[in-house]
């Protein structure tokens, strides 16, 4: 007969309550069912748990088996909790890959609200272009992705859009282009130099593709890129998440002819299982991007 893990539960009951009529009570079973246990416990292991003159008492050998049987039962309850805290999603780990703008202005929001919500989960958040979050996703190095829609074609990636985030110029603010906040057409910066940046693809689709193609420099890191901005040699586009908030020295500018915007939103793998950290994530994102 095999040792049943009920059985080792009301051993340990029996003891600590001193009899088997106020463990019964404890058990809300009866009496009798709590024995028949008991003694199907001692078949299975060969020896007496209990004094047959003494019900209350436990033989040696039951000293013996007491604080082993306790120990597994800790062991038991801690495993128990511990897996229905991670199938609640309160326990584990989420590793998320996002474009760099959304990571500083988006994803501190989530963050916080995650973090008081599933304070022993573990977050790794990793910053990539647009083409690594996609890559890395894929690998199955991270569960989820935030990024640009149209760098991530791919059957086997979901895609929920969150947020579309418009495409404008960015210069020195005493530019003479500085003087149009309203919107700017492209055509007015032909005769711009252009620096051409990792985000110039948005205008791949578009006639304004031309100020890409005609660049004079390109700088891919963003940091880098608002320092050449800076010098004064040339302007660029850029999405306006990607531009700095507390900016002083340079100007943003919605490019208005073509309008051009950029979807955001989040990925998963489609035949892959997301974890309940991972699924409690992709909501939040949803529930507080969708909104921004």
């Amino acid at each position: 007969m095999s040792i049943k893990l009920q059985q080792l539960k009301y051993f340990v009951m029996v003891v600590e309550e001193g009899g088997f009529r106020a463990a019964s009570n404890r058990a809300n079973r009866s009496q009798a069912a709590l024995s028949t246990s008991i003694k199907e416990l001692e078949r299975s292991l060969g020896q007496p748990l209990f004094e047959s003159g003494n019900k209350s008492k436990i033989t040696p050998f039951g000293e013996i088996c007491l604080p082993k049987i306790i120990q597994f039962l800790n062991v038991y309850n801690a495993l128990d909790n511990d897996l229905r805290a991670a199938a609640a999603g309160q326990q584990g780990r989420v590793r998320i890959a996002s474009v760099p703008s959304v990571a500083a202005k988006l994803i501190p929001s989530v963050l916080g609200a995650f973090c008081e919500q599933y304070p022993e989960v573990e977050v790794s958040l990793i910053d990539d272009n647009a083409a690594g979050v996609a890559t890395r996703l894929l690998s199955g190095e991270v569960d989820l992705a935030l990024g640009n829609y149209t760098h991530i074609d791919d059957s086997a990636i979901e895609f929920t859009p969150l947020i579309s985030d418009p495409i404008g110029v960015v210069c020195l603010n005493d530019h003479p282009i500085a003087k149009q906040p309203a919107g700017i057409e492209w055509k007015t910066l032909l005769t711009q130099p252009f620096i051409r940046n990792g985000t110039c693809t948005l205008l791949d689709p578009t006639p304004a593709r031309v100020l890409s193609e005609k660049a004079l420099y390109s700088v891919e890191n963003i940091t880098s890129l608002f320092s050449v901005l800076e010098l004064g040699i040339g302007i660029t586009t850029l999405p306006k998440l990607a531009f700095p908030t507390n900016e002083t020295r340079l100007v943003w500018i919605p490019l208005i002819d073509p309008p051009l915007e950029r979807q955001i939103g989040i990925f998963r793998l489609t035949e892959r299982t997301t974890s309940p950290q991972a699924q409690a994530f992709h909501d939040l994102c949803v529930t507080y991007l969708s909104y921004q």
